[in-house]
């Protein structure tokens, strides 16, 4: 069942995030990262969801694109491992170390991460300016894994050019679509 974004308010501040790299075990400081970068993705992805699996060649891409545009980038994995085993952080560490991402894939243990930004489904973007403020959040693009529509990360490409270049997103923004997150039971 899909799930899209909340659409979180554009001009929300990054909230503060630290947590433990799957990949090395460090604690990564996500605000610390952005310290004098033009902007700070953060995308909520997991490995098992059909709609990230659809995009994650191209998604990876534009986050290393990110990366030599002088953003600071992280990747987000919310999901309750103890329903979804394939999302813990080993798993999450040898697909980082397979495809060479250049970024954190950081582990939400307690989902209070994905609470503070509303994020709901995988994948969910969030992009924000040199200042911390939301400029973007939303869709990858239009393609969806049974639509037809090339993977090219259009809205998102687009979004990361402007803050990169210090202007801002356009506002009219389409919701991510996506696996829900899979929160745990209280």
């Amino acid at each position: 069942m899909s799930e899209s974004s909340a659409m979180l308010p554009l001009g929300t501040p990054l909230p503060p995030i630290r947590l433990p790299n799957a990949v090395d075990g460090a604690s990564v400081d996500v605000g610390a990262q952005a310290a004098g970068k033009r902007g700070t993705l953060v995308m909520f992805v997991c490995n098992h969801c059909p709609y990230v699996v659809h995009v994650r060649q191209e998604l990876v891409r534009v986050a290393h694109e990110a990366l030599d545009k002088g953003l600071s980038v992280a990747a987000i994995n919310s999901n309750d491992q103890r329903t979804y085993p394939e999302d813990g952080p080993d798993a999450m560490a040898r697909l980082a170390r397979e495809e060479h991402w250049r970024f954190p894939f950081l582990f939400d243990e307690t989902q209070d991460v994905a609470r503070s930004l509303k994020a709901q489904c995988t994948p969910d973007l969030f992009l924000f300016d040199a200042q911390g403020k939301l400029a973007y959040r939303g869709q990858f693009d239009d393609s969806r894994p049974s639509n037809g529509k090339p993977v090219t990360g259009r809205d998102l490409r687009a979004a990361i050019d402007a803050v990169a270049s210090a202007r801002s997103p356009a506002t009219e923004q389409k919701p991510a679509v996506g696996c829900s997150i899979k929160w745990r039971e209280k």
